[in-house]
């Protein structure tokens, strides 16, 4: 079992979990799922996220899911989101899928939080629940959990608690974030790996900004892995140019409460799940977002012959 570390880099890629139209796990299409993204370039994966429906699967659905894709993915490190409103979730889920091989957990704020000294008590319990020894990934997404960390919080709960051993950085914007965490680093500060989500939307200029990656959702991760290492390669044109064929699917995909659809509508239509089908209570895609899905489509595979 190789744990996350510090160091970790590349584009650890959020993966959803499939269902069949009857709402049940569908572990054929997790293997299918598995398979492309790891085909397409990512380094890593990251399971029950919020694109992952965590919240929609009872505990022991998410310990099946973990195992599956664990046993899946050989050498390449999962990451298991275990976030709960309650410790005992977390330190049940991250006992089990530390001892299955995961590489580390990933752990968001709830929204009950509100004070500097709520999110640093709440983070030194999140920790100790999940377990001494467990890397943890520390979610930063404050469009989605109205917990908001400041740079200068961050880096004291990174001095604190040095099982963190990586951001997952969704604040937006959080381009100056980034920045001040790379200079604090460079006068001192613990490093800490920073992967960036939000379906990748400012990825080239947040891995220039110093971010070691992206760890995110796209629907086509091949594009997130040539970004991070094109940019990371000192080749910014060029990774700006295949950022920007992307770009519509990306921004459709932003869509507050239909981005999960798209993504794995697409996913679908690149035969990488068997059904787009999101468990309930969630609504599939309208004829018409679906045709602007396939004109989006059209128009990138057009784009991508004319870059070469």
């Amino acid at each position: 079992m190789t744990l996350l570390t510090n160091t970790a880099r590349g584009v650890y890629v959020i993966s959803c979990t499939p269902f069949h139209p009857d709402g049940a796990v569908d572990l054929d299409s997790l293997d299918r799922v598995t398979d492309f993204y790891i085909e397409k370039g990512a380094t890593g994966l990251t399971i029950l996220g919020m694109m992952g429906e965590a919240p929609k699967l009872t505990q022991e659905e998410s310990r099946l899911v973990a195992r599956h894709v664990i046993a899946r993915a050989g050498k390449v490190p999962v990451v298991v989101g275990v976030s709960a409103p309650g410790l005992a979730a977390i330190t049940e889920l991250s006992h089990s899928v530390m001892d299955m091989g995961a590489a580390g957990v990933m752990i968001a704020p709830p929204s009950s939080l509100r004070t500097d000294a709520q999110i640093k008590g709440y983070f030194h319990q999140a920790c100790g629940a999940a377990g001494a020894d467990v890397p943890v990934v520390l979610q930063d997404f404050p469009l989605a959990t109205s917990v908001q960390i400041d740079t200068g919080l961050m880096l004291k709960l990174f001095e604190e608690l040095p099982q963190i051993v990586m951001l997952k950085h969704e604040d937006w914007p959080g381009l100056a974030k980034i920045t001040a965490l790379r200079k604090a680093e460079k006068a001192g500060a613990r490093r800490v790996a920073i992967l960036c989500g939000n379906g990748g939307i400012f990825l080239p200029e947040e891995v220039a900004r110093g971010a070691d990656g992206a760890m995110t959702g796209f629907a086509y991760p091949e594009m997130l892995a040539q970004v991070v290492d094109l940019v990371q390669a000192g080749e910014i044109d060029r990774a700006q140019d295949i950022f920007d064929a992307y770009l519509p699917l990306v921004r459709y995909e932003q869509q507050p409460g239909a981005g999960l659809a798209v993504r794995k509508y697409v996913l679908a239509r690149r035969g990488a799940i068997a059904s787009a089908a999101l468990r309930a209570p969630g609504a599939p895609l309208a004829a018409e977002a679906e045709a602007e899905i396939l004109r989006l489509i059209a128009r990138l595979e057009t784009r991508l012959k004319e870059l070469g």
